[in-house]
C-alpha cells in the first residue's frame, strides 16, 4: 500500500503559478460553478482531463488546455521563496501583500524567465471531456462529447518560451463528417498498442461502432475517413464472413431494435503492448447493461508487433492445429477455427516486413500488413457469461461505466524451447499471471475482478458455404469469465446520480490501479493473490486441490485503500494520473473544477540483498530494531474554502435583467397583489435563498474546519512534547535521570559517562574478538607428521648445501636438522665422488690405450697377452655413468627450483 507523505504542495496552490493550471476559465468564472452546473445540462461522461508527457501536464479547463512543466514550476517557486528580502505591506483597504525586493530590482530568479505554464487554444465548440496522449507522445487526442480533435504537440522548448500569449498548435479534426453533434456520442478514443509509431487511433461511439484511424500528418485524407469501420450490431447478427459489417450512412432515422439498449457502449480498453498471446490485438468493450464483448484480432492496415509476438503466436497456432487435426473428439467448429488461424499466420509469414525507423529511444520496428485471409473483420465474441457471480447481484441492476484489462504475461517457455540463447526481456513483462484479468466498474463504485480462463483468441465467422452446411447445428456455448472477486469502493451515502467512476493505471505495477469517483480516489492492488495463483496454475506448489479451493475462497483478496476523500458538494473529480520523477517524487495528480489534488507517496525502499555464506558464522550478533521516529503531524488534504465566499452575488445582474425585460413596469409602480408580482417575488426569493444557502453551508464548513484545526493543533503539541521527552531521554536532560541524593547531572558528566560506557563496550568487543580468533586458530591448527618433518629437514639441508653455507648459526641449525644417522651422504658429495670416479676411469682408459699402442710398435710380431676391453662393455659402463650423472643433475636442479619457489612464496 502506498504511504501518503504529503498532499498538494505550495507550488501547486495559490498564489503560485502552478495553481493557474487548474483554475476556471474566464467564462466559467463569470457564471460560477453552481450556475454553470444548472445552465449546462450535458450528458454525464468520463472526465479524463489530465494528460502527462514526462514532467509536463496538459489540463483541460472548459474549452482550453493549460500546459505546465511541473519540475520547472516547483524549482522556480522554491527559488522564489528561499532567497531575497520579503516585506509584508498593509494596504489602505486593510489587505496585505508580499513585496520581493530582489524580484522588483530584476535580480530575482523570476525576473525575465518564463512562467512555466501556457494556455493552448483549441478549435472545440464544447467543453473538453478527455485528453488521451499517444504512445510516442507526439499526438494528443482532444475529445468532447461528440467530436475528436488531434493536436500535433510541439516540443517543450516552444511551449516554455517567455511569450505568455495563448499558443496555437496545429489541430486536425478527426472525422469532420463522422464525429459530429448530430450523430452518436464518442465514449472512448484509444491509441492502438500495435500501431506504427503510435499513430493509430481507435474510436468507439455509443451506438457500438468501432473505427480505426491510421493518422499521418502528410496525408490529410487519413483524418477524414477511417481505414476500417465495424458496426458491432450488424456483426453480432452476422452468420458468415462475406457479409457487409460497415456503417450505414444512408438514413438518419433509426428504427427500434433491441440492440439499441443491449449494445450501448460505455467504455473500451486495449491491454498493454507487452501482453502475451492475442491480448495486444483484442479490443474489450463494456456495455451499459453489464455485458462484455471482445473483438479479436482488431488490427490497422499497417501494424508493428513486438519482436516476440509473431513467433509466440506461430508456435501456439501450429500446436493447436496439430492437436485438433487427428483428434476425433474435436468439433468441426474447433477445426475450422484452427484452420482459419493457420491461414492468418500463413498470410503473415509470407510477407516481407518493412523496416521503419522509430524514435531516438526505440529500435527500428518491423511493419506488417494486416492479413486478408480469412477476413479483415473478426468475429464479435460475447456476451460473456459470468461464472460464480454473487447471488445478491442482478445483471439487470448493474450499470457499467468503465473497463480495465490486464493482459496475460508473455510465455517464453515454449517460444525458446531448444534455443541456446536466452530472450532478452524485462522482468516487468515476464512476471505476472498467465491469464487475462478483466476489471469492471459500475455506477455504484463496485469493482468486479474477472479471470479469462479459456483465453480470448482470434476468431472469424465461417465462410458462406460452410455456414450453410451447418445451418442446423446447435450454437456453441457462449464464452465465460470467472468472477474472482467483487468489492465496493464507494459507500451508499456517497452515491450521486450523475457519477461516472473511472479506472487509471499505475506506473509501479501492472496489477495495481486507481479508481476515481466523485467521492475520492481509491488505490487497488491485485498483487496479494496474483502471484500465488500463478504458482498454483504452473504446478509449482506441492499442495493439492484442497489448498487451491482455499486459495480461491478464503484468500485475503485484493488490497484497497481510500487515499483521498473529497469534500461533500464537489461533483467533479478528474481521473487520477500517476507520475514518478526524481525531481518531483512519486505522486498522483487529479483536480476538481478549480483546485488541484496531489498525493505524494514515500519512495519505495530498496530491497536489501542478503549474502549467503558457505560456512556458518561463528558468532551472529542480535539485530537491534531501530525505533521509527514518532511523527509529529499526519498529512491531511489542503482545505480550500468554498467558492461561495469569494463569488459575488448575482442579484444586481438579475435586477438589470428586470429593468430591460417585460416586467420593467412592476419596478416603477407600487406593489400590487397580482400573479406577475407573485412570480417576481418568487423568482427573487429563489435566487436569494440559493445564495444564502450556499453561504450558510460555506460558513458552517469553515467553522467546523476551524474547530478541527484546534483539535489538530492540540494533538500536534502533544506529539511535539512526546518527541521532546524522547530527545531529553537520549541526551540525558530528562528529570528521571536526576539522582535525589546527588542532584541534577551536568552535561559534562553525562558526556563523560557515555564516553566511559562506549570505551567499556569497545574493550568487551575487543576481548570477545580475541577469544574468537584464538578459538579459530586452535580449530584450524594441527601437528605435523613424521614424513612432513623429515621432508622439511631435507629441504632445509638441500637449501644450505646448494645455495651455499650461511652464518654459523645457520650451519648449526642445518647440522641439527639433519637425520641422526650419519651414514647418508649428501648429494653434493656424491656428485663430487662421481666426478672423481669418472676422471679416474678416463685416465685409466687412456693409460691402457697408450700401453697397448707402445707394445705394438716395439714388437709387433711377438705375442702378448691381449688387454683390450670389449666395446660393448665399455659402452654399457659409459652409458651407466652418464645416466647417473644426468639423474644427479636433474635431482639437483629440481631441488634448487623448489627452494627458489619456496623462498619466493
Amino acid at each position: 500500500m502506498p504511504k501518503i507523505k504529503s498532499f498538494a504542495p505550495s507550488w501547486l496552490n495559490e498564489p503560485s503559478p502552478g495553481h493557474k493550471l487548474f483554475e476556471l476559465s474566464s467564462e466559467d468564472v463569470k457564471l460560477g460553478p453552481a450556475s454553470l452546473a444548472y445552465s449546462k445540462k450535458s450528458k454525464p461522461g468520463p472526465q479524463r482531463t489530465i494528460a502527462r508527457r514526462g514532467t509536463e501536464v496538459f489540463v483541460a479547463a472548459g474549452k482550453q488546455i493549460r500546459w505546465g512543466d511541473l519540475a520547472y514550476l516547483k524549482e522556480s517557486w522554491e527559488s522564489k521563496q528561499s532567497p531575497g528580502v520579503r516585506i509584508k505591506r498593509e494596504g489602505s483597504d486593510g489587505s496585505f501583500d508580499v513585496y520581493d525586493e530582489e524580484a522588483a530590482n530584476g535580480n530575482g530568479p523570476a525576473a525575465g524567465s518564463p512562467e512555466g505554464y501556457r494556455t493552448i487554444k483549441t478549435p472545440v465548440a464544447d467543453d473538453i471531456r478527455q485528453l488521451v496522449m499517444s504512445p510516442q507522445q507526439d499526438f494528443l487526442a482532444v475529445l468532447t462529447s461528440h467530436t475528436v480533435h488531434i493536436c500535433i504537440l510541439p516540443d517543450s522548448s516552444h511551449l516554455s518560451a517567455k511569450d505568455t500569449t495563448p499558443f496555437k498548435p496545429k489541430f486536425w479534426t478527426l472525422g469532420p463528417t463522422t464525429h459530429v453533434t448530430s450523430k452518436s456520442a464518442v465514449v472512448s478514443a484509444l491509441w492502438h498498442p500495435l500501431g506504427v509509431n503510435g499513430s493509430c487511433l481507435v474510436t468507439v461511439t455509443e451506438d457500438a461502432v468501432v473505427r480505426v484511424w491510421e493518422l499521418s500528418t502528410a496525408d490529410r485524407w487519413s483524418f477524414d475517413s477511417p481505414t476500417l469501420a465495424i458496426d458491432l450490431k450488424r456483426l453480432a447478427d452476422g452468420t458468415f464472413l462475406d457479409q457487409d459489417f460497415g456503417v450505414s450512412t444512408s438514413a438518419t432515422n433509426k428504427t427500434f431494435s433491441p440492440d439499441s439498449f443491449d449494445m450501448e457502449v460505455v467504455a473500451a480498453c486495449f491491454p498493454a503492448r507487452g501482453s502475451g498471446g492475442w491480448s495486444a490485438m483484442t479490443l474489450w468493450l463494456a456495455m451499459a447493461g453489464g455485458d462484455v464483448y471482445a473483438l479479436c484480432p482488431l488490427l490497422p492496415q499497417h501494424w508493428a508487433p513486438p519482436p516476440t509476438l509473431i513467433p509466440s503466436l506461430s508456435v501456439s497456432v501450429v500446436a493447436k492445429v496439430a492437436a485438433t487435426e487427428d483428434d476425433p473428439d474435436v468439433s468441426a467448429e474447433a477445426k475450422l477455427l484452427a484452420q482459419q488461424q493457420l491461414d492468418w499466420m500463413s498470410d503473415l509469414d509470407n510477407q516481407e516486413p518493412r523496416i521503419v525507423e522509430g524514435s531516438l529511444a526505440e529500435a527500428p520496428a518491423e511493419v506488417y500488413k494486416r492479413p486478408s485471409r480469412p477476413g479483415t473483420v473478426p468475429k464479435l465474441q460475447g456476451p460473456f457469461q459470468f461464472e460464480l457471480n454473487p447471488d445478491d447481484e442482478q445483471d439487470d441492476e448493474v450499470e457499467l461505466k468503465d473497463i480495465y484489462v490486464i493482459g496475460e504475461k508473455i510465455n517464453t517457455g515454449d517460444l525458446m524451447t531448444g534455443e541456446e540463447e536466452e530472450l532478452d526481456m524485462d522482468d516487468f513483462d515476464q512476471d505476472g499471471l498467465s491469464l487475462s484479468v478483466i476489471c469492471l466498474l459500475s455506477t455504484s463504485g463496485q469493482v468486479k475482478v474477472c479471470l479469462d480462463l479459456d483465453g480470448v483468441e482470434a476468431q472469424w465467422l465461417p465462410p458462406r458455404k460452410k455456414a450453410r452446411s451447418r445451418s442446423f447445428t446447435p450454437e456453441p456455448e457462449p464464452p465465460s469469465l470467472l468472477t474472482f472477486q467483487t468489492f465496493d469502493t464507494v459507500m451508499p451515502a456517497e452515491l450521486t446520480p450523475d457519477s461516472w467512476p473511472m479506472f487509471s493505471e499505475d506506473i509501479t505495477s501492472r496489477y495495481s490501479f486507481y479508481v476515481t469517483h466523485t467521492a475520492g480516489i481509491t488505490f487497488i492492488s491485485l498483487a496479494p493473490w496474483v502471484f500465488r495463483l500463478e504458482s498454483e496454475l504452473q504446478g509449482q506448489s506441492e499442495a493439492g486441490a484442497e489448498f487451491r479451493i482455499d486459495l480461491l475462497v478464503k484468500n485475503h483478496g485484493s488490497e484497497r485503500d481510500r487515499i483521498y476523500t473529497q469534500r461533500p458538494g464537489q461533483n467533479t473529480l478528474a481521473a487520477a494520473v500517476a507520475m514518478s520523477d526524481p525531481d518531483l517524487g512519486s505522486f498522483v495528480l487529479s483536480a476538481t473544477h478549480n483546485d488541484p489534488v496531489a498525493l505524494f507517496f514515500d519512495s519505495p525502499a530498496e530491497e536489501s540483498v542478503v549474502m549467503r555464506e558457505t560456512t556458518p558464522a561463528p558468532f551472529v550478533p542480535e539485530r537491534v530494531e531501530v525505533p521509527k521516529p514518532l511523527p509529529i503531524w499526519e498529512p491531511r488534504p489542503l482545505f480550500h474554502p468554498s467558492e461561495a465566499l469569494d463569488r459575488g452575488t448575482s442579484l444586481p445582474a438579475w435586477l438589470e435583467h428586470l429593468k430591460t425585460g417585460r416586467r420593467r413596469p412592476l419596478l416603477q409602480q407600487e406593489v400590487r397583489l397580482s400573479i406577475a408580482t407573485l412570480e417576481l417575488f418568487t423568482e427573487g426569493h429563489r435566487l436569494v435563498s440559493s445564495e444564502v444557502h450556499q453561504l450558510n453551508n460555506a460558513v458552517a464548513e469553515l467553522f467546523r474546519k476551524c474547530e478541527a484545526l484546534q483539535f489538530e493543533l492540540r494533538e500536534q503539541i502533544t506529539k511535539a512534547n512526546e518527541v521532546k521527552r524522547q530527545i531529553d531521554v537520549v541526551t540525558g536532560d530528562d528529570e528521571d535521570s536526576e539522582d535525589e541524593d546527588l542532584g541534577p547531572v551536568s552535561d559534562n558528566m553525562n558526556c563523560k559517562r557515555r564516553l566511559n560506557d562506549v570505551r567499556q563496550r569497545q574493550e568487551e568487543l575487543t576481548k570477545r574478538m580475541e577469544n574468537l580468533r584464538r578459538k579459530l586458530g586452535r580449530a584450524t591448527t594441527r601437528e605435523l607428521s613424521e614424513k612432513e618433518r623429515a621432508w622439511i629437514n631435507e629441504v632445509r639441508a638441500l637449501e644450505g648445501h646448494i645455495l651455499g653455507p650461511g652464518s654459523k648459526a645457520d650451519q648449526d641449525q642445518t647440522s641439527s636438522l639433519l637425520s641422526p644417522t650419519k651414514t647418508t651422504k649428501e648429494p653434493w658429495k656424491r656428485f663430487e665422488e662421481l666426478q672423481a670416479l669418472k676422471d679416474a676411469l678416463f685416465s685409466q682408459a687412456e693409460q691402457l690405450q697408450a700401453e697397448n699402442t707402445e707394445g705394438n710398435d716395439d714388437s709387433p710380431a711377438s705375442p702378448a697377452p691381449s688387454m683390450k676391453i670389449p666395446a660393448e662393455i665399455r659402452k654399457a659402463k659409459l652409458a651407466q655413468v652418464m645416466s647417473l650423472l644426468d639423474r644427479e643433475t636433474a635431482l639437483v636442479d629440481a631441488v634448487k627450483s623448489r627452494l627458489d619457489r619456496l623462498s619466493i612464496g
